[in-house]
């Protein structure tokens, strides 16, 4: 199973994972809406819709495998925007089963999320977990394997607005504060996007054929944690402000409150250690100024 084709591979993960794949000797081939910015020599790039059958049939056509990163990945943006979530989120992700199916594609790899596990995460969990139980319906009516991973909180290279770490370091980088909306003792496993990468590719053996995967950080962090760390790395120089949270999407301590189907938990082990993230993610935003 060589050929393989990454949806919403010009993004943030699938963008790590597409890397990955290539480092691995698989033959890769990036889809998304817009041309990546990430593609490296040895990476065809497809531009195009994920709700257009044709384009995507065209696409999957002699793939053995399939990831799907595609659709709308940020929470908030969810919550405002619940029909385009149902139409990228679900819709599309049909579309690629159903596709796949077609083309006798090997391994259908979703990317979902531990919100799965939660009450919070309003339109956004709700889009993971419809998602997930097709995937497991076209397993039962089709036999199409698949494995579903469901990521932590991630951090790292190519992130951007979207990403918490990414913004809070950001402002204490340019404006010398960082305004968090919370108590900070909100607690996250955050894991670095090269650790998921790889995670994401190991998961291609037997061992892992119709399974559920959580994928998250070695170690579980409070936010006000973080945020210390965030500022003693600045030299102290970086003001913290706590603001009352009124957002209802994101969960504070856990997201284990809802109990789908359980998934085998794994971590990268060596691993990125946080403070030497953070400090990556610094020389990233000090070399874009």
């Amino acid at each position: 199973m060589k050929n393989v084709i990454v949806f919403g591979g010009a993004g943030f993960i699938g963008s790590h994972v597409a890397d990955e794949l290539l480092k691995r000797g698989f033959n890769v081939t990036v889809f998304d809406i817009k041309s990546s910015p990430f593609l490296k020599d040895g990476q065809e790039m497809v531009i195009g819709d994920l709700l257009d059958l044709k384009t995507i049939e065209e696409a999957i056509k002699d793939k053995d495998i399939v990831y799907n990163f595609a659709g709308i990945a940020d929470i908030d943006e969810c919550a405002k925007r619940p029909i385009d979530t149902i139409k990228y989120n679900v819709l599309g992700n049909a579309l690629l089963l159903d596709a796949a199916v077609r083309m006798n594609v090997k391994r259908f790899v979703f990317a979902s999320s531990v919100y799965v596990y939660s009450d919070s995460g309003a339109f956004y969990k709700n889009s993971k977990q419809a998602s997930e139980l097709f995937i497991e319906s076209y397993w039962q009516q089709f036999g199409l394997k698949y494995t579903i991973l469901r990521y932590g909180s991630l951090y790292g290279p190519r992130s951007d607005e979207r990403n918490s770490i990414y913004r809070l370091v950001k402002n204490a980088l340019e404006k010398g504060e960082i305004n968090y909306n919370g108590t900070g003792d909100e607690m996250r496993e955050f894991i670095h996007v090269l650790d998921a990468a790889k995670l994401s590719v190991d998961i291609l053996t037997d061992e892992f054929i119709n399974e559920y995967v959580v994928l998250t950080g070695n170690q579980r962090m409070k936010y006000n944690d973080l945020l210390l760390m965030i500022k003693e790395i600045l030299n102290q120089k970086v003001e913290i402000k706590y603001n009352p949270n009124k957002a209802k999407t994101h969960y504070t301590i856990t997201p284990y409150n809802y109990t789908p189907k359980l998934g085998k938990k794994m971590v990268n082990n060596p691993h990125i250690d946080m403070g030497q993230g953070l400090l990556q993610m610094l020389e990233i935003l000090q070399k874009n100024k």
